[in-house]
């Protein structure tokens, strides 16, 4: 199995166009979108500056890119060739598969974290403690599993075709619902109503949390474990079947 991260490791970091989009393209949104907004004024109901708030959301846009995009194309793509039939018939488990899958993903979002937030405290003078630099990088990081095991269920839901369309609309839909563009207190109440119980909503708040020094909401916990949940048992019942068709 280590090999075959290796081997995922390996095509990452060599895809220019994946790197892209998940390591510097959330840096250059969070430039486009706070590069010229005041470093005092606070976005309303949060008590954060737009700034500090999109730093935690485009750090977490960057990480959900890797994770989401590089997972659920990839393995729709390798069902396709007869890869994964491949690889079934080595003593490589399948568990070893999607790990490494998640494996990899994992480490390229890590990059994409820290360049946000390099550029959001040189750039913007955004400072924090050493405490909670550390801990947003653990918990957005840790985070982004919720959204890995969503990659892996599309990418055995989807045809080599369809993948790219389903996930798309699944990343916009849950980049712009969760408040990852833009905060969610400027949506409709209607929206805002929806956009709690959307997974990257919690997830950002987790960030949030951090830089205003408090314990998350319990609220926010349980939606991403309920997702967490949701998705990893969709991701091992998907797989178990497409296993029986091979």
């Amino acid at each position: 199995m280590n090999d075959l991260i290796k081997l995922e490791l390996t095509r990452a970091l060599r895809n220019r166009k994946f790197l892209f989009f998940s390591v510097l393209y959330p840096s250059i949104l969070f430039l486009l979108i706070a590069g010229s907004a005041s470093t005092t004024e606070k976005v309303s109901g949060t008590g954060l500056t737009l700034p500090t708030y999109m730093m935690v959301s485009m750090a977490s846009f960057g990480a959900l890119t890797a994770v989401l995009m590089g997972n659920s194309e990839r393995i729709a793509k390798e069902r396709e060739s007869g890869w994964v039939r491949q690889l079934r018939l080595t003593t490589l488990p399948g568990r070893g598969y999607v790990l490494a899958k998640t494996a990899s993903a994992a480490v390229v979002s890590l990059p994409s974290i820290v360049v946000v937030f390099a550029v959001a405290a040189t750039v913007k003078g955004v400072r924090l403690d050493a405490w909670q630099w550390l801990a947003l990088t653990g918990s957005i990081w840790a985070g982004s599993l919720v959204f890995a095991a969503l990659g892996v269920a599309i990418g055995y839901l989807a045809t080599g075709d369809a993948v790219r369309p389903i996930t798309m609309i699944t990343y916009f839909g849950l980049s712009i619902l969760g408040g990852l563009w833009m905060p969610t207190t400027t949506f409709p109440q209607w929206l805002q109503d929806i956009a709690r119980w959307v997974p990257t909503h919690a997830y950002a708040a987790l960030g949030q949390a951090i830089e205003q020094s408090r314990a998350p909401h319990i609220e926010d916990i349980v939606v991403l474990a309920v997702f967490f949940a949701l998705f990893t048992g969709g991701a091992a019942w998907l797989y178990r079947k497409d296993t029986l068709k091979a």
